[in-house]
């Protein structure tokens, strides 16, 4: 079964048109898809509380894809969060384990920025956050085109392998170095995908906010072609791993919940275990 989701639950319209709470989204998000990325882990490392919260409006066979946070990735300064890096990844696998003993982590995701090159530097350091993390599934996005360079992309993908780190399949917009190709291939027996859009100048704009460039780097609608071609490339990854977990990322201009849907369609896949879905009166 290929396990299809978004990134997050606050911001896809078109799920909760009829939804008279906004505390209830979550509930309402689960009532559509299986899996959802929770990318509030990488902005801060959420209390307790909300975890519990989490798990309990969510079925049982829901699952979380926590997104690491930003200093263990190296996106911004450890110290600006805790004292050491130490104790920012004991928070962050604190927070982790109510997810995980309630079957509900499906994996970490291991983000790294653009500027994170294949180097014997950063090979460390991922191997440095595989071992913080030892006790749960990890898998590892890159943002830097030289991991899957003609030079080093086998290397790459058998690094991976070795170290039985999940190797996230992406489909994102194509701009020299900051960007990497769709590998279509697993690392280990789970694979992940995640569908960024192909908005090349969103991507690559500078001269901006974050939340402006955020605006405008997921900006993009799949067309049914673009579709039909990344479901067939997910059907021969359903057939060498045993989960496979998609997530649609494209969510700039609310386009993410109806590709997914769509996408899902042409899969023809029907979820069961969902949250039940709200009735409508009229």
């Amino acid at each position: 079964m290929i396990n299809i989701g978004l990134t997050g639950w606050g911001d896809h319209d078109t799920l909760y048109e009829d939804l008279e709470r906004k505390t209830d989204k979550l509930k309402t998000y689960a009532s559509h898809f299986p899996i959802v990325e929770l990318d509030a882990s990488y902005y801060a490392i959420q209390p307790e509380r909300n975890i519990q919260k989490w798990i309990n409006e969510t079925p049982k066979r829901f699952q979380f894809v926590v997104k690491i946070h930003q200093a263990l990735t190296l996106h911004a300064d450890f110290r600006d969060f805790a004292e050491t890096r130490q104790e920012l990844f004991d928070k962050f696998k604190e927070m982790l384990k109510p997810l995980q003993e309630n079957e509900k982590l499906a994996m970490v995701l291991v983000q790294f920025p653009p500027w994170f090159d294949c180097s014997s530097q950063n090979i460390k350091y991922i191997l440095y956050v595989k071992q913080q993390l030892k006790d749960f599934p990890i898998c590892v996005e890159f943002r830097h085109q030289s991991w899957f360079n003609e030079r080093f992309k086998e290397e790459t993908l058998t690094f991976l392998t070795e170290h039985q780190i999940i190797h996230a399949v992406v489909d994102e917009p194509q701009v020299k170095d900051g960007s990497i190709p769709l590998v279509n291939r697993i690392t280990s027996d789970i694979a992940f995908v995640r569908y960024h859009g192909r908005n090349v100048h969103g991507w690559t704009k500078k001269d901006m906010t974050d939340q402006e460039w955020r605006d405008v780097r997921y900006l993009y609608n799949y067309n049914d072609q673009e579709l039909y071609d990344l479901a067939q490339k997910v059907k021969i990854l359903e057939q060498k791993a045993k989960k496979v977990y998609v997530v649609f990322n494209n969510n700039s201009g609310g386009h993410a919940a109806q590709n997914a849907k769509t996408y899902q369609d042409m899969l023809g896949i029907d979820y069961e275990g969902l949250a039940p879905q709200q009735l409508k009166l009229f």
